[in-house]
C-alpha cells in the first residue's frame, strides 16, 4: 500500500518539476560565468536579423555559415505569430529546425521570444490576436490615440502570450533537454512604450493614481546604498517618502511615468519568467534599447530594462538574470561600463555589425568579464578568413580556457584604442605598463595617409608576477617599473626604429636616478590548448619587439602572446 502511494503521489509531483537545462550562471569572484556542458562558456556568437530565421530555407543557407564565421552560439528569434498562426495550435517546425541545425553546425542557441512586444510593437503577434482589439486591448497615448502596442494593463493580453511562450518552452525542454543546445531564453525584445513615456488606458491610469507597492518601497529602504544613482537622486528629490501615488513619491514628470511604465514591463516578464522556471530551468534575460542621442522617455522606448531602471527591474522580476544593451550608438566604452554593474554581468546581445566589433569583443571580456558578444545581423558579414571578426573569433575561442578561469580575479584589463583614446597605462605589482594603438608606432604609413584609424584592442592577463598574455589587434605596450626616473625626452623614431635625424630626435632632460628596470625576456607567439597551457609556435624577440623595447600586434592582425619580463638594474 505504501508503494501504491508514493506512485501515485509521484505521478502528480513530476509534472510539476522543471526540466533542468544544462546551462546555468554561476559566480567566480566579481564575475557571473555562464557554464554550458559542465564548463565555463564565453558566447561568441551573433544575433540573426529578425526575419533571418522565418524560413527553413534561409536557417539552412545561413547556419553552415556562422560556423565558418567561427561563432560558438547563434541568437534566434522565436515568432509568436508563425509559432502560433491560429488560435490554440501551434506550430514548432521552426524551432526545430534552428535546433537540428545548430548541431550539425556545432553551434549553441539562445532563443528571443518575440512574442507582444518586440521594439516596443506588437509586430509580432499573431494576426488573431491584433484584430480582436477589444479581447486584446491596445496602449493609448496621453491624446487617447491607440497604438500598435498590447496594453501591459491587460489580463487576456498577457494569458495569450503566456500560453503561447509556455508551449513554445514546454516544447524545447521536450526535444533538448538531453542534449542542451539552446542555453539562454530572452523574453521579449526591447520592451518599452513610445510617444508617450506610459500607457493612459483606463487601467493603467488607475493604476498609476494609485499608491506606489510597498514591495517597491521596501526594496528602495533596504537597498538605499546600493541603488542606481539616478533612481536615488529621483527618490530624493522628493524627499525619500514611505508612501504616496507615483508623482507624491517620485515627482511629476515623464521620468516618473517611466518608473511606473517600467514596474508594470517587469510585472508581466516575472510572470512569464516564473513559470519558464518551472518548464525549463534556463538563464532568462531582457534586453534594451538605448536611451541615447539626448532622448525623452517615449523617444526611446520608454520603461525598458535600463540601466537606470535596474532597481525597478530587479524588484519587479527578480527571476531575470540579467539586462542586457542593444548597442548602436556611438560611445561603446561608455555604454557598456554602464551596465557592467555589481548587480549585473554583461552580456551584449546585440550591436551594430562591423568590422571594430573583432576588437571590442576581446575588449569586453578582458575589462568586463562579460558573458558574451553578439553583432546583430551577423549573416550578413563576411565569412572570409581575413574578415577582422573571423579573426577574431578564431582567437577568442582558443583564448577562452584562459578567459574563464581569470575572470572575476581582478588579474585581467581589456584594452580598446582609436584615434581619439591612444593610450592608457596600467599597473600591476610594481610595473607600470603603458598601453597604445599600434599607430602611435612611426612605421606603418596606414596611420598618417588621412583615413579613419581601424580601432585596436585586445586582453592582457596577469598569469603571474613578470608573466603576461597579450592578445588582440592593434597594439603597442611597454613595461617599466613603478619606481624608474623616466628620463623625459622627444623623440623621432623612422622606419627603422632608430631616432630618425642624427643629434635631433631626443633631447634628455633629466638623468638616469638608479633603480630596477624591467627587462623582456622573451615574446612567444602561442596557441592555448582546450586545458589552458600554452603551445610554442615561434619566438618575437628581434625585429618584432624592437629589440626588447616593447610588445606589439599589427593592425589586421589577431596573435596571442607570452610575454616573460625580469628584473635588473
Amino acid at each position: 500500500m505504501k508503494n501504491a502511494c508514493f506512485w501515485i503521489l509521484l505521478l502528480f509531483v513530476c509534472p510539476l518539476q522543471a526540466q533542468q537545462s544544462l546551462s546555468h550562471l554561476q559566480k567566480q569572484g566579481t564575475a557571473t560565468q555562464l557554464v554550458v556542458d559542465g564548463k565555463p562558456f564565453l558566447i561568441i556568437g551573433g544575433e540573426l536579423g529578425n526575419s533571418s530565421a522565418s524560413s527553413p530555407a534561409d536557417i539552412e543557407r545561413i547556419f553552415p555559415k556562422l560556423q565558418r564565421m567561427g561563432l560558438n552560439t547563434v541568437l534566434v528569434p522565436a515568432y509568436w505569430d508563425l509559432t502560433e498562426p491560429v488560435e490554440g495550435q501551434f506550430d514548432f517546425s521552426l524551432t526545430d529546425k534552428v535546433i537540428r541545425q545548430a548541431r550539425e553546425n556545432k553551434l549553441k542557441v539562445v532563443f528571443l521570444w518575440f512574442g507582444a512586444w518586440k521594439n516596443s510593437m506588437s509586430c509580432y503577434a499573431p494576426l488573431w490576436f491584433k484584430e480582436d482589439y477589444k479581447k486584446y486591448p491596445r496602449a493609448y497615448t496621453k491624446a487617447g490615440k491607440p497604438l500598435e502596442i498590447a496594453s501591459a494593463f491587460s489580463e487576456n493580453v498577457f494569458k495569450a502570450d503566456n500560453r503561447a511562450f509556455s508551449a513554445w518552452l514546454k516544447h524545447v525542454a521536450s526535444v533538448d533537454a538531453k542534449e542542451g543546445t539552446v542555453v539562454m531564453v530572452q523574453i521579449q525584445n526591447e520592451i518599452g512604450m513610445l510617444e508617450d513615456a506610459r500607457d493612459y488606458s483606463k487601467e493603467a491610469t488607475k493604476l498609476f493614481n494609485a499608491p506606489v507597492p510597498s514591495h517597491f518601497i521596501d526594496y528602495l529602504l533596504q537597498n538605499k546604498k546600493l541603488l542606481h544613482p539616478e533612481m536615488l537622486a529621483k527618490w530624493e528629490s522628493r524627499g525619500c517618502l514611505k508612501k504616496g501615488t507615483w508623482q507624491e513619491v517620485f515627482g511629476g514628470d515623464v521620468y516618473t511615468d517611466e518608473i511606473f511604465m517600467a514596474w508594470s514591463y517587469a510585472l508581466y516578464v516575472e510572470r512569464m519568467a516564473k513559470e519558464a522556471r518551472t518548464i525549463y530551468n534556463v538563464p532568462l534575460y531582457v534586453n534594451a534599447a538605448m536611451n541615447s542621442r539626448n532622448r525623452k522617455p517615449g523617444e526611446y522606448p520608454s520603461a525598458g530594462p535600463l540601466a537606470h531602471l535596474i532597481d525597478v527591474w530587479h524588484c519587479a522580476a527578480p527571476t531575470i538574470d540579467f539586462l542586457a544593451p542593444d548597442l548602436y550608438d556611438k560611445g561603446f566604452v561608455d555604454w557598456v561600463a554602464k551596465y557592467k554593474l555589481h548587480n549585473n554581468p554583461l552580456f551584449i546581445p546585440e550591436i551594430r555589425l562591423e568590422d571594430n566589433d573583432g576588437v571590442r569583443a576581446f575588449y569586453v571580456f578582458g575589462e568586463h568579464d562579460a558573458i558574451g558578444f553578439c553583432p546583430f545581423s551577423i549573416e550578413d558579414g563576411s565569412d572570409k578568413p581575413d574578415a577582422p571578426l573571423v579573426q577574431s573569433y578564431a582567437t577568442l575561442k582558443e583564448l577562452m580556457p584562459l578567459l574563464t578561469k581569470y575572470q572575476g580575479k581582478a588579474s585581467m584589463n581589456g584594452l580598446l584604442f582609436d584615434q581619439d583614446n591612444q593610450e592608457r597605462i596600467l599597473s600591476y605589482d610594481d610595473l607600470r605598463i603603458t598601453c597604445r594603438h599600434n599607430f602611435t608606432l612611426p612605421w606603418d604609413p596606414r596611420a598618417s595617409d588621412g583615413r579613419v584609424w581601424p580601432e585596436g584592442g585586445g586582453v592582457l592577463i596577469r598569469l603571474a608576477r613578470n608573466e603576461y598574455i597579450v592578445a588582440g589587434s592593434g597594439l603597442v605596450l611597454e613595461f617599466k617599473k613603478e619606481s624608474e626616473e623616466k628620463a623625459k625626452h622627444t623623440q623621432a623614431l623612422g622606419e627603422d626604429g632608430f631616432v630618425s635625424v642624427g643629434g635631433k630626435g631626443q633631447k634628455v632632460e633629466s638623468g638616469w636616478q638608479g633603480g630596477m628596470r624591467a627587462g623582456i625576456g622573451s615574446v612567444d607567439e602561442v596557441n592555448v590548448n582546450e586545458d589552458g597551457s600554452l603551445r610554442y609556435i615561434r619566438r618575437l624577440n628581434g625585429d618584432q619587439d624592437h629589440q626588447g623595447r616593447h610588445v606589439r600586434i599589427s593592425v589586421g592582425q589577431f596573435s596571442i602572446l607570452h610575454v616573460k619580463l625580469y628584473d635588473y638594474k
